[in-house]
Formats: structure tokens, C-alpha cells, sequence
């Protein structure tokens, strides 16, 4: 990190950077350098997951202050006298600071300064030696500090670079018009885990409420059999801490959970704070609850939309302290379940010091949780829940699809002030959008969108029904149609046309190449068709790279000439590189920047390379 440092006059600066854990009581410190013009740099290793806190320290450097002053009279021929006895009082103040193996140190310097003659003294008092004695022993007593404790939040690897399969589990089984279970959950997992995904993503799984249940197609009365949206959460059967009868047992959720990590995945829950009317809160605590003149709790509405399976609590009432300690509580009894990632349904519609206070207490005690924030708001909005703690959060990626849109937005992403506390995770869609790209676009829009997040973003997500290409919307609309939000889905996961090979083969090619992990390490080259987006990614010692060439026009070929940054890369104009093609395996012999590709959308919309040089 970097701070301006500055003072009246001329005299000489130091500075640390002082640094500890959250949990520690004192600090650790290392120098810091002066860079150009008053600004200055340090750093310190953090090697462990969880919060570190950071401060930086100045003061003046009077032994630096004096050497400069002194070195440059003596240079100039002025008898410096004066400004010896000054540099050895200085010494001499040192040893009264040093510990006793310094202090003999100083002995014998001041010893050797008091012996030798004239000329040996000048240098002896201006040399590098006696310099770094006194700098490790400095007089701080000027010293000042940064009037704010910084923070740094160290996450784990998954918390950055991760592939996410949403999906709903009461969707997972083979028999229509009833809900699968845990069981047939666990059935799936071998192909979810062989496709290379790392997080496997549940909407709620908890009792469906029966008060003013949703039927399908989003219905407002439910015929018989209706299942509900798992969005409307609680009923008799429990509220946010149990699972849904029709889902199994919390002994069976916890199977699923282990049956997942022996796959190599983790398991993420959706958090949404919000209940059906029949939640058992609304009984309980009943001044969580707004209620309307008629005595009725007042549903959830956003107009037009009406939301009359769903109620909102008031995070300002009264007995606020409980309501938010409740919520907390509930990320922290599936924590206790094995849970370390939580997808936060709509998290901009409740209050930011609600998520400051609960993402830090949780993190407290579980350092590894991941908090998604489902955001799709205004950009101030969201930059400041990542602020606010949120270790990733859902993006504009899904409606970004032109060049000149993509390009503008990752610049602004990964070269604007949010690269240094947001991580965006790249879902092609979800249970709630589906973009018009993949509506139009078909087969080759779903193979483009996939390869564009896989590689844009470390981090990025799909739902289910995406690897099949599913596009049936509601005309006019982003909403599926026949949404599993309302009924029961019962899926061919093999049915024609799907694109689980090159999913499968992307994740792959995601694990096998480093620079992909990164998300700030992008740039973007020149190519002379609109429709033709280039971009490359490389780690910082240009061991690996990778090329990304993609036709984002998925109805026609088009063709474009593309520059490579060759000296980004480390690779001298006259050297010849190879390319080898992630899906294929195809390698190419190539030299110099500028090379032609054409891409067909209905073959291969999206061409990814390793670059390597020969």
C-alpha cells in the first residue's frame, strides 16, 4: 500500500507500517520507502485467512536530516566541525535506545569516531554502517499515525476463484409432479463435480409457506399439489434453520453436504431474509412484522410487482437488537452444518450496518465464510456492501454484451478504485434472468456467454438448465417460462444440443492455467471488427498466458485482424510463439503481433488459447 508523507521544511521522513490481526494485541511493523515525490510504499505478508488491521507511523529522521545537510557541506569544501559533533551526539542518543547487543555495537562506533582522525571521522560518520545502526534505533518522538485503523480482509482462494452450479434441489430428481430429495441431490453430484464446477449453490431449502402459496407461472392462487416458491420461506414445519419435509431431513441435508466435499465441492445456501406469513416469526415475534390497519401483516411489494406469499421483517423495530442477533444466528447454526458460503438474496434492500455488524461477527468465528451479495442495484449500492464486507457480488456481466460494452465495464472493473475491494461473480444467469442475448442468440449465445465469464471473471456462476441451453422465456420478459420457481422440473440432463463437453473442458483448462485465477491481470487487445472481442490474461511472471478471441455476434461469422501485446507478454517481436487451443487441443505456430482469425458462431463462437513461447 501507498500514503503521502509529507512535513514543513527539509527535513528527512521515516515510516513504518504497523500491522496485526484483528485478534492480536500488538503490532508488527516493517519499513517503509520513499518512492517519488512524497508518496510512499510498504507491505507485509498476510499468511493467514481473516481480518488484519494496519496503520502507518512517520516521523522526522534527524540522523538522516543531518547526514544530508552535512555530507553536502563537506562535499562543497565547508569545514564541518560543528556538524560532526552534532552526528556523534545523535550516535551517542541512539545507544541510549539500542538493546545491549546494539549498544556494544555503538561502543565501539563512537569509540572508533572519537580515535580517528579528521578526515576518518567525516567518513566514518557519513558512511552507510553508522547510518543503518542509528535508522534501526530511531527518535520517534515526533512521531505520528495515520488518524484511522485500516483493514484488510484476507479470504481463501474459493473466495476469489470459484465455479458455481446453481440449482434447485427439489428439481434434481426423475419423477414428475413430486420433489426430489436429498438422495437424488447426491445422485447428481458425479456430474456436477465432473463438469469442474467447485461450489454447488441451493435456493432456500426450507418449509414452504401455505399462506397465499404461488402456484405456476407465478399463479396467485396454488391448485392442489403446487409446490410454491422456496422463496417464501417458513410454515408449521419450521422456519430458516430447518429443511423442507419434501427435501428430506437435516440428517440427509448433512449427507448431501459431505457427499459434495468428498466430490471435491463445497456446499452454498441461499440466506434470504424474509418469511412466509406462516412463518413461525410472525407468531412468535410478532413486532418484527409491519402490520396494515386491518390487523393483516403487510406483504412484500415492489410496485407493480406484488410479492403476497412473502413478508418482509422490519430491521427498525423496537426489538431490533433480537431480530438481527436471529438472523445472525441463522448463518451461523449452517455453519455449524458445514456451510462456509452464503449466496444473500437482495442484501441493497436492507440496512448496510445490519451486514457490517453480521458478516464480521460471523466471520469472527468462522474466518473461510464467503458472502455473495445478490445486488443488482445502483454501482454506489453495490461498491458499498463489498465495503460493507461482502466477499463477492453479482454484476452487470449478464446484461453487458457488445464490445464496446464489455470492454468499458471490465476496464472500469479491473482498472477502476473498486479493483482493490470488489469481486464480481460473472452468473450467465439465474433463476430470475434470463437475458435476451440467450434468448435470441441460442446455442451459440449460451457457448460465448460461457467462455466470457469463465475467463473474464475468476469467479462466476451458472444455473441449472444453462449447460442445455434452456431459453424459453416469457415472452416480452426475462422470466423463464414455466419457471421451477413455481413447480416441479423434471430435466433430461443428456438432451440434444447441450454443452457439457465444453463446459467440462473449460473448467479444466480454468485449473490448469494460473493467470485465470486473477481477475485485475486483463487487457484487452486491438481488433478491427466490432463484433470481435480479444483479450489476454498472464500471471506477473509471464509464465502463463492466456488468449481469448470470441465472435459476439452468435448469427454470423465475422472476421477481424488482432494485435497481441507482445511486449505486455515478454515476448520479443521476432520470437515465435505457440498457441495451444483449450477445447480442441490444436496447437499453432505463430510470430509477431498481428494475426487474422475468423470465427463461425454455429462451429466454435469463442476460440481460447495457451500462449507459450518457443
Amino acid at each position: 500500500m501507498t500514503a503521502d508523507i509529507l512535513r514543513d521544511g527539509h527535513d528527512k521522513l521515516a515510516a513504518l507500517l504497523k500491522y496485526r490481526k484483528a485478534e492480536e494485541t500488538s503490532w508488527r511493523s516493517t519499513a517503509m520507502r520513499h518512492l517519488d515525490n512524497d508518496l510512499w510504499g510498504g507491505s507485509f505478508i498476510v499468511d493467514e485467512v481473516g481480518r488484519y488491521l494496519f496503520v502507518i507511523e512517520a516521523w522526522t529522521d534527524h540522523f538522516a536530516s543531518w547526514r544530508d545537510e552535512a555530507e553536502k557541506k563537506h562535499i562543497a569544501g565547508q569545514d564541518i566541525a560543528v556538524e560532526l559533533i552534532e552526528g556523534r551526539a545523535l550516535v551517542a542518543a541512539a545507544k541510549t535506545r539500542a538493546d545491549a547487543k546494539d549498544a556494544r555495537a555503538f561502543d565501539a562506533i563512537l569509540q572508533a569516531i572519537d580515535t580517528a582522525a579528521p578526515e576518518d571521522r567525516v567518513a566514518l560518520l557519513l558512511s552507510r554502517l553508522v547510518a543503518n545502526f542509528v535508522t534501526r534505533w530511531p527518535d520517534r518522538g515526533d512521531a505520528v499515525s495515520s488518524a484511522a485503523e485500516f483493514e484488510i480482509i484476507v479470504g481463501r482462494e474459493a473466495a476469489r476463484f470459484a465455479a458455481w452450479y446453481e440449482m434447485f434441489p427439489r428439481s434434481q430428481g426423475r419423477s414428475p409432479g413430486r420433489s426430489a430429495s436429498f438422495d437424488d441431490c447426491i445422485a447428481r453430484l458425479p456430474e456436477i463435480a465432473a463438469l469442474g464446477f467447485d461450489v454447488v449453490y441451493l435456493v432456500p431449502i426450507h418449509p414452504i409457506g401455505r399462506i397465499n402459496r404461488k402456484g405456476r407461472d407465478n399463479a396467485t392462487t396454488a391448485s392442489p399439489g403446487d409446490p410454491g416458491s422456496p422463496y417464501a420461506i417458513g410454515a408449521a414445519e419450521g422456519g430458516h434453520c430447518a429443511v423442507d419435509p419434501e427435501l428430506g431431513t437435516l440428517g440427509d441435508f448433512r449427507r448431501f453436504v459431505a457427499a459434495a466435499r468428498a466430490h471435491g465441492m463445497e456446499v452454498a445456501l441461499d440466506f434470504a431474509v424474509q418469511c412466509a406469513p406462516d412463518h413461525p416469526w410472525v407468531n412468535d415475534h410478532p413486532q418484527w412484522f409491519r402490520f396494515r390497519p386491518d390487523g393483516t401483516v403487510k406483504f412484500a411489494e415492489n410496485p407493480p410487482k406484488r410479492y403476497q406469499d412473502i413478508v418482509n421483517v422490519d430491521f427498525y423495530n423496537p426489538d431490533r437488537q433480537a431480530l438481527w442477533q436471529e438472523l445472525r444466528d441463522v448463518i451461523l447454526f449452517w455453519a455449524g452444518e458445514g456451510v462456509r458460503t452464503f449466496r444473500v438474496d437482495n442484501p441493497h434492500t436492507k440496512p448496510v450496518p445490519f451486514w457490517e455488524w453480521c458478516i464480521r461477527d460471523v466471520q469472527t468465528r468462522y474466518a473461510d465464510t464467503v458472502f455473495l451479495a445478490e445486488a443488482f442495484t445502483r454501482p454506489k449500492v453495490m461498491r458499498l456492501l463489498a465495503k460493507a464486507g461482502f466477499t463477492q457480488s453479482y454484476s452487470y456481466f449478464t446484461w453487458r454484451n457488445t464490445k464496446r460494452e464489455l470492454t468499458e465495464y471490465l476496464t472500469e472493473l479491473t482498472q477502476g478504485p473498486e479493483r482493490q475491494y470488489m469481486q464480481p461473480n460473472f452468473f450467465t444467469n439465474t433463476p430470475d434472468i434470463l437475458p435476451k442475448i440467450l434468448q435470441e442468440g441460442g446455442r451459440a449465445a449460451f457457448r460465448t456467454r460461457f467462455v466470457l465469464a469463465a475467463t473474464l471473471s475468476p469467479a462466476y456462476g451458472i444455473y441449472n438448465g444453462f449447460e442445455l441451453c434452456e431459453n424459453a422465456a416469457i415472452p416480452g420478459t426475462e422470466e423463464y417460462l414455466h419457471s421451477e420457481k413455481y413447480e416441479y422440473k423434471v430435466w433430461d440432463w443428456d438432451r440434444p444440443g447441450n454443452i457439457k463437453a465444453e463446459i467440462a473442458a473449460l473448467n479444466r483448462f480454468r485449473r490448469e492455467n494460473p493467470a485465470l485465477r486473477l481477475f485485475t491481470n486483463l487487457a484487452f487487445c486491438d481488433a478491427d471488427d466490432e463484433h470481435m472481442l480479444a483479450y489476454v490474461k498472464q500471471t506477473r511472471d509471464h509464465s502463463n498466458i492466456v488468449l481469448v478471441v470470441a465472435n459476439l455476434d452468435p448469427f454470423a461469422a465475422r472476421e477481424a485482424v488482432v494485435a497481441l501485446p507482445l511486449e505486455r507478454l515478454g515476448i520479443a517481436p521476432d520470437r515465435r510463439f505457440a498457441l495451444e487451443e483449450a477445447l480442441s487441443g490444436a496447437r499453432h505456430d505463430w510470430q509477431g503481433a498481428h494475426h487474422r482469425w475468423r470465427i463461425d458462431p454455429q462451429q466454435q463462437p469463442a476460440l481460447v488459447f495457451r500462449l507459450t513461447p518457443n
